[in-house]
């Protein structure tokens, strides 16, 4: 095999140093068996495997064996293969428990659904001969979002007056395409603030990762809509405010003294999300909109376009300021 390997790669990489010379693979059945150096063959599609992506999560790297860092071969362009996987997990909002489960065709289906929609991660899927389906994906080029405003060099009042307006401006455009979907009765089901990108060059944010699934009948879209939120919190505040997090940025005892358990998020329960609290020039109608999340809220949004609606409100406030 290792022969066939070497015919390819010297056929469209000529001047590739490559010295080991791995399989080629049409069933990716064994994802963890496919490594550097390894073609994976889809139809008459040669990929070269470079290396297995990486999660960064909570300071820690954890290696993601399903997702391949790979060079197609006979364009020569870099684009990441995601096999096929499978895994059930619970989730937990307050006291409810969600069923949440990988789907590769679910993905499949978004990447067909948003081709051309560059408010999305770009690409197609091929079935390998063993019927498990591969999404060929392009790789965007940038941060996630949260590195983008946590490398903001200033202070929070400073962010927020002078930077906060256009990041929440094209959030807002971010979550309009996470109403896309559901008008098309899709969810992206992994909503978080490392699946939204700000591409290079363009300054355009997209979304990656639409492969999670979840059993929510009551409010399908649930799930994605609490996703919104928590990144909206951490964009206003700049941080996840946590106690630790509010001690490390001095905040003063007056303040830190005045929360209480309602000022807290319903999903993840040590982050405040009534930031007003921490910065007083926080507009009500943005702190509004913030408090959706709270444990103490009785009220929740029930689409993304309700959001939207308080958003573009809160917005105008804030460009008046």
């Amino acid at each position: 095999m290792s022969s066939e390997v070497k015919k390819l790669i010297h056929k469209y990489m000529p001047d590739s140093p490559m010295s080991r010379f791995g399989k080629i693979f049409t069933d990716s059945t064994e994802f963890m068996s496919i490594d550097y150096s390894d073609v994976m063959k889809l139809g008459n599609e040669h990929f070269l495997v470079l290396k297995n992506e990486q999660e960064r999560r909570f300071g820690l790297v954890d290696p993601k064996y399903w997702v391949k860092r790979v060079k197609h071969l006979e364009s020569g362009q870099s684009q990441i293969l995601k096999l096929a996987f499978y895994e059930t997990f619970p989730m937990h909002i307050g006291p409810f428990e969600i069923k949440c489960y990988r789907s590769p065709r679910k993905e499949a289906r978004i990447l067909d659904l948003v081709k051309g929609d560059m408010r999305f991660m770009q690409g197609y899927s091929k079935d390998d001969i063993a019927g498990n389906n591969v999404r060929v994906l392009d790789i965007i080029r940038g941060k996630r979002l949260d590195v983008v405003v946590d490398d903001i060099p200033v202070d929070h009042k400073t962010y927020f007056h002078e930077y906060f307006p256009d990041i929440f401006e094209k959030f807002m455009d971010a979550c309009e395409a996470i109403s896309f979907l559901h008008s098309h009765d899709e969810k992206h089901g992994d909503i978080r603030r490392d699946h939204l990108w700000v591409e290079s060059g363009t300054g355009a944010y997209r979304w990656i990762d639409f492969d999670y699934a979840f059993e929510l009948y009551e409010n399908p879209f649930a799930l994605d809509i609490f996703g919104l939120k928590s990144i909206l919190v951490y964009i206003v505040g700049k941080a996840n405010l946590t106690m630790q997090t509010l001690l490390e940025l001095r905040t003063e005892n007056s303040i830190l003294n005045t929360l209480n358990a309602g000022d807290y998020s319903v999903v993840i329960g040590n982050r405040v999300v009534n930031v007003q609290k921490i910065y007083n020039y926080i507009p009500n109608s943005l702190n509004n909109i913030l408090m959706h999340l709270s444990s103490s809220s009785s009220v929740f949004y029930e689409s993304v376009d309700e959001i939207l609606v308080d958003m573009n409100k809160s917005l105008k406030e804030i460009r008046s300021l």
